[in-house]
Order: structure tokens, then sequence, then C-alpha cells
């Protein structure tokens, strides 16, 4: 608990809070991202190109039906941070499975690299985001890489509620919000699926903690 409390008070009450944790809203921004792409595939379409800019923000150039595969693909982009940070803190549980899973997230950020994405900031940032987890997954110890991979469970479990603001907003400079598109595809007003999306994103990182606190079953 006072870890995710020292995360959020970094970002939005700590001056350069946000700077400190920058690599880790890079990382943030790419699973979002890619959880519009991926989604997109699954729905039968087609995922072209990621950008991630400078300013923290991204872009998935994506080909998709219309209707509800649309509030899919949106809906994917705001819950793959929480669904990937659930998992690495239900998982991380103990030096070599961390390790395994630092490596398995540097391996999809250099294969995203080399398929996907295609700006200045995504080209130059995400192969040293996944030289930094190789680094730590590489040399480090065990008890190094279990508090790296929990970390950065931690930070992807609360991406979507740190920057809420993103679910209760209409429009971005680059059109309708993401919950804009879920509500037009399923119907109801974009505040009240946001209120949804945020208390299931809390569930999950609430799943993930629990998971993670968990005492390990004596073995027999």
């Amino acid at each position: 608990m006072l870890a995710a409390l020292l995360v959020v008070a970094l970002q939005m009450l700590v001056p350069l809070g946000r700077q400190i944790l920058y690599p880790f809203t890079l990382l943030g921004t790419w699973v979002h991202e890619m959880g519009h792409g991926l989604t997109a595939i699954l729905m039968g379409g087609s995922f072209a190109r990621l950008e991630i800019f400078g300013d923290g923000s991204g872009l998935a150039h994506s080909v998709f039906q219309p209707g509800w595969r649309s509030g899919l693909v949106s809906m994917g982009g705001l819950l793959a941070p929480p669904l990937v940070g659930c998992a690495v803190l239900a998982l991380a549980r103990g030096g070599r499975r961390a390790r395994i899973i630092l490596i398995a997230l540097a391996v999809a950020l250099l294969i995203s690299v080399a398929i996907w994405v295609r700006s200045t900031a995504g080209l130059v940032a995400m192969p040293l985001v996944a030289a930094a987890l190789g680094l730590v997954a590489w040399r480090g110890s065990g008890d190094s890489n279990l508090l790296v991979a929990q970390l950065v469970g931690l930070l992807l479990a609360l991406d979507t509620v740190t920057r809420i603001d993103y679910l209760f907003t209409a429009t971005t400079e680059r059109g309708p919000a993401d919950i804009v598109k879920v509500a037009e595809a399923f119907g109801g007003h974009y505040l009240a699926w946001g209120a949804l999306l945020a208390a299931v994103s809390l569930a999950l990182c609430a799943l993930g903690l629990w998971r993670a606190w968990r005492p390990a079953r004596p073995k027999i």
C-alpha cells in the first residue's frame, strides 16, 4: 500500500515526479497502444504501426470493422495496462519468475520496435527501456529482479488510474477520446463507461496485489 501511495504521489504531487517515472510512463503508453493494436488483430483487422511521442502520448494505427469491434479496440487500450500489471504482479513471485518476466517484456518491446514502432521517440526510447529491463534481468540479483518486476507491475496496474482524467475526457487533440468511442459502440454515456473502466482497473490492481501478497502454499 505504501508503494502504491508513493507512486501516485510521485505522479501527481512531487515536482518532477512524472520526469522521474518517465521511462515507466513510456512503458505504460506502449502497453496501452499495443492493447489497441493487438485487439484490432484479434477482431480480424490489422495493426499497421505504432507511434510513441516525447510527451508520453501515443497512437496506434489499425484497421478494423466499425460497430462493436471499434468499442472493443478502444477498450483494449484502456484495459491493457491494468491487465498486464495485474499479470506481472501475480506471476512475479520470486527472483527466478521475476527475471523471466523482465526478459519477456524486453523481448516484446524489441519485437514491437521491429514490426510496429515507427516514431522517432519510440524508436529511441523503447530499445533503451528494453535494454534497462534486460540489464536488470541479466546482472541483477533475485531480490532486485523481484523489486523491479513488481514495481513495473504496480505502475502498469495503476497507469489508467493515474491518468484517470483521460477516462472522463470527451475529445483530445487527435479527435474523440477512447472512452467516447466505447460509448458510441455500446451505448450509454461516456462518463458512465469511464467510471466502470476505472472500477475495473482498480479491481485488477487489487487482484494483482492480493495475488502478490498471498503466502505460497507449502509443498506437501
